[in-house]
């Protein structure tokens, strides 16, 4: 249980299930669980220290949102990004992130700033260090830290939706990196100087950068 409150980062009052579907979908977004692999519900119950109920109750609320697929004869599959929908997807989360972060500044207090602040350093750590899944992980634990505050429930769960089909870069390069961290660095100072018209432009521009860098780093996938 130890392990599973850790790598979900998330608040005790949180079930077990959507503890154990936070861990699974940070692990998706981060391609620890790459693409087209095969989830085992032995498997992740083992490595978490659960029992096969709350994997189970967690993959079917992950099926519902995109994040697994069921697949005749194989089971269940992290499922393959669908390159023809990438730009749509990525339109519609720069409007409901703008959304999401313009209201969740108005309820940003100095605990959920400093917990936005040490994720900042634990990112940057993890770059320095070749930490690339757990930098991912930890850059998508950021995002949602902040969006969760917009008391948005089903916008919020929206995103989490397009998090799932977005094809997020999957060969970082260490400039990539090291712009990503400049960038949650910027909106951060902004957030800090009270700037929030300015931040919520950073958060834009910031997930504006990542598709960019999808179109340089592989155009067919952003095709559509």
């Amino acid at each position: 249980m130890a392990l599973l409150r850790q790598e979900s980062g998330q608040m005790a009052f949180k079930t077990k299930q959507d503890q154990v579907a936070d861990i699974i979908r940070a692990r998706i977004i981060s391609q620890t669980y790459p693409r087209g692999m095969k989830l085992k519900q032995s498997d992740i119950a083992k490595e978490l220290g659960v029992s096969i109920t709350p994997v189970r109750e967690a993959l079917h609320m992950l099926g519902a949102e995109g994040f697994v697929q069921a697949i005749s004869h194989k089971g269940l599959i992290v499922p393959l990004v669908q390159a023809d929908t990438a730009r749509e997807t990525f339109e519609l989360r720069v409007v409901l992130e703008r959304d999401l972060t313009a209201r969740a500044l108005e309820r940003l207090d100095a605990t959920t700033l400093a917990a936005l602040r040490e994720s900042q350093r634990v990112i940057a750590a993890l770059a320095d260090g070749g930490g690339r899944f757990a930098s991912r992980t930890e850059n998508y634990r950021f995002h949602f830290r902040l969006y969760e505050l917009a008391e948005r429930p089903q916008t919020l769960q929206f995103v989490r939706v397009l998090w799932a089909r977005y094809p997020f870069v999957t060969q970082e390069r260490g400039g990539t990196r090291l712009k990503n961290i400049e960038e949650h660095e910027r909106f951060l100072s902004l957030v800090e100087a009270g700037d929030k018209a300015g931040a919520v432009d950073a958060m834009v521009a910031h997930i504006e950068s990542g598709w960019n860098d999808l179109l340089a780093s592989d155009p067919a996938q952003a095709a559509g």
